[in-house]
């Protein structure tokens, strides 16, 4: 295989590990929400709040991944 070869499954695993790390944290984190505002409903408006700046730094990260395989798809420094 060669360097290219290399580098479009390096994109490749990086978007898709990062994508099934994503979901599974955000499903975790919704299923935890509502636990807790099962069991404690006063506390939902709060735990919301929390809840959806937790998920946008979940997905932050993803798209921190996502950038850095395109950086290596399209302006690979490997490759010479």
């Amino acid at each position: 295989m060669t360097d290219v070869a290399f580098v479009a499954l390096a994109a490749g695993l990086i978007i898709g590990l990062g994508a099934f790390g994503c979901c599974i944290g955000i499903a975790v984190m919704g299923g935890k929400y509502l636990e807790a505002s099962a069991r404690q409903p006063e506390l939902m408006n709060a735990l919301q709040t929390k809840m959806f700046l937790l998920a946008g730094l979940i997905d932050a990260a993803f798209l921190i991944g996502v950038g850095i395989a395109m950086l290596f798809a399209f302006a690979n420094p490997f490759v010479g």
